[in-house]
C-alpha cells in the first residue's frame, strides 16, 4: 500500500482560526492513520488575507468577507495547500471555479452571543447604550427591537474586541458563541440572543473544508463529514445564494432538523432594523439527494424575502 500523501491546511493565523484548525487537524491526521504526528502528516500553513490585514474599516467598505477567503483559496489553486478551514459564516455563496466545500464538520453553538461587564441581557442596557458590533446583521436586529442603541463599529480578533469592551469603548457586544466556545471563552457570555427571533448567519457555528474539485472523494474526507449539520447548513446557505447575500445585507437565517423534517427561518433587515422581512417553511427531506432539497427550500424561502424586501435590504440600495 502507497503512504498516504500530505494533506498541507490553510488557515488564518488568528488565535480562534488556529483553534479551529488546530481542531481538524488532528481530526485529519488521525483519519491518516497518524494521530501522533499531525504536524508531519497535515502541516498547518498560515496565510495572512486582506480581511485580516484592514481592521479599521467595516468589511463591507473595502470588498466584504471573501476577503477572509480570497488568499487561501489562491493558495489552493495554486496547489500550494490541499485543503482549507474556513469559518461558514465567512464562505461567500459562490465557490470559485475548481473549488467545492468538501466536508462540514459537526456544528457548534450557532447563536450570537452577548457580553458586558454589567448588564446581563440586550434588554437590560439603558437607553443610549453603545453596542459594539461590526456585523450589520446583527446592528440592525438589535436596532429592531432597540432603536435607542448607538452602534459602535468594533472590528479584530475576539481578545481585541473582549479588550475594548473592558476598557469601556462599548457597553456590550456580541460576538459568535461558537469561537468564543472554541476558545474556552465561554464563560464571559452573559445570554445568548434566541437564533429564532434573531436568526444567525448563515451557517454560523460550522466551519468548512474546503478542497479542489478533484478531492472531493478523498478518503479522509470522509472522517470530518456530519451530514446533519451538512444538511442544516445546506438550507441556510441556500437562502444565502438567493438573497446575493453580502456584507452589505443584513441576511439572518436559522436551520433545525428533526428526523427528516427541516425547518428554515429567513430574514433580511434594512440596515437601520426598521423593517425586517421574514420567511419560514420547512420540508421532510427525501432518502436520496437530501441536501438538494435542503438547499432548494432555503433559495424558495431566500427568493420570497429578496422580493418582499428589494433595495431596501441593501445598504445604499
Amino acid at each position: 500500500m502507497s503512504p498516504q500523501p500530505v494533506v498541507r491546511i490553510g488557515t488564518r493565523a488568528s488565535k480562534l482560526a488556529l483553534a479551529q484548525s488546530g481542531m481538524m487537524q488532528r481530526r485529519i491526521a488521525a483519519a491518516l492513520g497518524a494521530p501522533d504526528h499531525a504536524e508531519e502528516v497535515a502541516p498547518l500553513i498560515h496565510i495572512t488575507t486582506t480581511g485580516d490585514r484592514i481592521q479599521d474599516r467595516r468589511l463591507l467598505e473595502v470588498g466584504g468577507k471573501a476577503l477572509f477567503t480570497k488568499e487561501i483559496e489562491e493558495a489552493l489553486l495554486d496547489g500550494r495547500i490541499d485543503a482549507a478551514i474556513h469559518s461558514m459564516k465567512d464562505v461567500p455563496a459562490e465557490m470559485p471555479p475548481g473549488l467545492i466545500i468538501a466536508a462540514i464538520p459537526e456544528r457548534e453553538d450557532p447563536r450570537d452571543a452577548f457580553v458586558s461587564e454589567r448588564w446581563d441581557t440586550l434588554a437590560d442596557l439603558p437607553h443610549g447604550a453603545r453596542l459594539g458590533t461590526a456585523s450589520l446583521r446583527r446592528a440592525a436586529q438589535c436596532l429592531a427591537a432597540r432603536p435607542d442603541l448607538e452602534i459602535i463599529m468594533l472590528r479584530g480578533n475576539v481578545d481585541t474586541r473582549l479588550a475594548k469592551l473592558a476598557r469601556g469603548e462599548a457597553d456590550a457586544i456580541l460576538l459568535a458563541a461558537s469561537g468564543l466556545n472554541r476558545l474556552g471563552l465561554g464563560g464571559v457570555v452573559k445570554s445568548f440572543l434566541d437564533p429564532v427571533a434573531n436568526p444567525p448567519a448563515p451557517g454560523q457555528g460550522a466551519l468548512a473544508i474546503q478542497t479542489r474539485a478533484e478531492d472531493l472523494n478523498a478518503p479522509w474526507l470522509a472522517a470530518v463529514r456530519d451530514p446533519h449539520t451538512a444538511l442544516t447548513v445546506a438550507a441556510e446557505r441556500g437562502a444565502l445564494a438567493a438573497l446575493e447575500g453580502s456584507c452589505r445585507t443584513a441576511i439572518g437565517a436559522h436551520a433545525v432538523l428533526d428526523g427528516r423534517r427541516l425547518t428554515l427561518i429567513v430574514e433580511a433587515l434594512t440596515p437601520d432594523g426598521t423593517a425586517r422581512f421574514r420567511q419560514e417553511g420547512e420540508v421532510v427531506l427525501p432518502d436520496e439527494r437530501a441536501e438538494a432539497a435542503a438547499g432548494a427550500l432555503g433559495r424558495t424561502l431566500g427568493d420570497a424575502v429578496r422580493v418582499a424586501g428589494g433595495d431596501a435590504i441593501v445598504l445604499g440600495g
